[in-house]
């Protein structure tokens, strides 16, 4: 069931999405982020989706991808969004009242935008994964933070550390199903009890998971230590990013229509 999780895992292809710079990837993807926030109304929301709809088509990444990404977050998704429902207050007669709780018609909007806004952001930035290799992404983080070197922020250190924590999730998440199944064959039960009791089931599988960690994580700084890695200074690159005509259309195109929706958004309710 785990391996069904595909956050931070790189899909090769040859699309043009994949094509694209991955500076360009991350601006837009931020941008994304930004106009989902921004749209406050349930047009701009739908106009979010359709383009990033179309974005995964562009991408020939399937559809079921979509959900895989969705699946681990959706407790959290449900978690907010009963919270928003109960505790969002409105004008007028509220719809219906469970106890001392009161649900109005602007708490159910807001939930459901909040729902619908989380999900499409995580679809987002997942698409971001699918299409870039960690590698590639790591040199676009550091080329778009340069400016802040300067003022002697570590730029390439950070952009590494998030390269290698998105490099590492997928292999988390494999040796969790590992470490789970094991313990399921020697009797462990994690389905069955109160939340109390499947959260001390767990400790068994975090202690063995946190010590491969560590150990996978001391195994790649002897080996990046044998290679002579010294960070950023006087670093070469075999593939230099550089940005072509797709990429200038594409950033046209998309700001253009984000700036559409951010209008339309504001223009109506």
């Amino acid at each position: 069931m785990l391996r069904d999780i595909t956050i931070g895992q790189h899909f090769p292809g040859n699309s043009l999405v994949h094509r694209f710079d991955p500076r360009l990837k991350l601006v837009l993807t931020v941008a994304y982020i930004v106009l989902l926030f921004a749209a406050s109304n349930p047009l701009g929301l739908t106009l979010s989706i359709l383009f990033l709809g179309v974005m995964y088509k562009v991408a020939k990444i399937p559809v079921k991808m979509i959900g895989k990404s969705l699946k681990p977050i959706l407790p959290i998704v449900l978690f907010t969004a009963v919270l928003n429902l109960f505790f969002v207050s409105g004008e007028g007669d509220p719809v219906f009242k469970l106890g001392f709780l009161t649900v109005y018609a602007e708490g159910i909007r807001y939930a459901v935008l909040m729902a619908v806004r989380v999900m499409a952001l995580i679809a987002g930035t997942s698409l971001l994964t699918y299409t870039t290799s960690p590698i590639v992404l790591t040199d676009a983080i550091e080329q778009l933070l340069k400016p802040l070197g300067k003022l002697h922020f570590p730029v390439h250190e950070l952009a590494m550390m998030m390269s290698i924590a998105l490099r590492f999730i997928p292999t988390l998440i494999e040796e969790t199903d590992k470490i789970m199944n094991a313990q399921k064959a020697r009797g462990a039960d994690f389905e069955s009890g109160n939340l109390l009791k499947r959260a001390k089931a767990l400790v068994p599988v975090l202690v063995p998971l946190f010590v491969s960690a560590f150990r996978r994580a001391d195994e790649l700084s002897v080996a990046m230590e044998c290679r002579l890695y010294r960070g950023g200074s006087g670093r070469t690159r075999l593939k230099e990013l550089k940005m072509g005509k797709n990429d200038g259309a594409a950033y046209a195109v998309t700001c253009v229509f984000f700036a559409c929706v951010f209008v339309l958004t504001r223009m109506l309710p």
